[in-house]
């Protein structure tokens, strides 16, 4: 099997879900162990300088981080996190390798499913941000995104609990009351966005198609390495 290449640690808590997805599917379909390369960056730092619109310096961490992968014997490269795919053509063409693009896993999945009106859920930067949304448009795919307030309140959920591994109830009522607003503005599934939203809510806690960007980008590499 290919070797898989990881950008991890965005947050450490989703990328468990990454290992754990690309080895169960690795597993079931080839009855073996999945080839990986992970490098596990310093979320706090990220964040930090992401916060700061600090970009060239996220930018330039994440290149440097992809040709080490690269170098380590990967195959392919993911970045773990909706997030960072903002320097994702950056990334792209500063490696050899192929980068398997979050965005373009999660709309193909949409596109199969004849979802034309997406309900996006992630950090401020990928709700707010056009990278994310103008990925989606490349397959006809309109996004809806929360409104202020709630886009504050998630993205203090991501960085503040789930990122740490704090998983509350209150926090997951309150989001799905937000996946219900989306859905009566048109939504016709909900994308989770942020690779660490599936700690807190998943498929079986709505009634419209749900996306969980890990799952389905771990699925496209398990499918790349095979």
């Amino acid at each position: 099997m290919k070797v898989i290449g990881l950008i991890g640690g965005l947050s450490w808590e989703s990328t468990s879900l990454y290992y754990k997805h690309i080895n169960t599917l690795t597993l079931s379909q080839y009855d073996q162990n999945a080839k990986l390369v992970l490098y596990s960056m310093d979320f706090g730092e990220i964040t930090t300088l992401l916060q700061n619109h600090q970009y060239e310096e996220v930018k330039n961490a994440l290149v440097t981080v992809a040709k080490k992968v690269e170098k380590s014997g990967a195959d392919c490269l993911l970045m773990c996190s909706n997030t960072v795919h903002l320097f994702a053509e950056e990334v792209e063409s500063a490696i050899s390798i192929p980068l398997l693009h979050i965005g373009d896993v999660s709309a193909k999945e949409m596109v199969e499913q004849n979802i034309n009106r997406i309900g996006l859920l992630g950090t401020k930067q990928t709700m707010e941000q056009d990278f994310y949304k103008s990925r989606l448009a490349n397959y006809n795919i309109e996004t809806i995104i929360p409104n202020e307030e709630d886009r504050n309140f998630i993205h203090h959920v991501i960085l503040n609990e789930l990122s740490k591994g704090i998983i509350s109830e209150i926090s997951k009522e309150k989001l799905l009351q937000i996946t219900k607003s989306l859905i009566q503005n048109g939504a016709e599934g909900i994308l989770l966005g942020c690779t660490e939203i599936p700690l807190l809510i998943s498929k079986n806690d709505l009634t419209v198609p749900v996306f969980d960007t890990a799952f389905l980008h771990a699925n496209t590499a398990v499918q790349f390495a095979g």
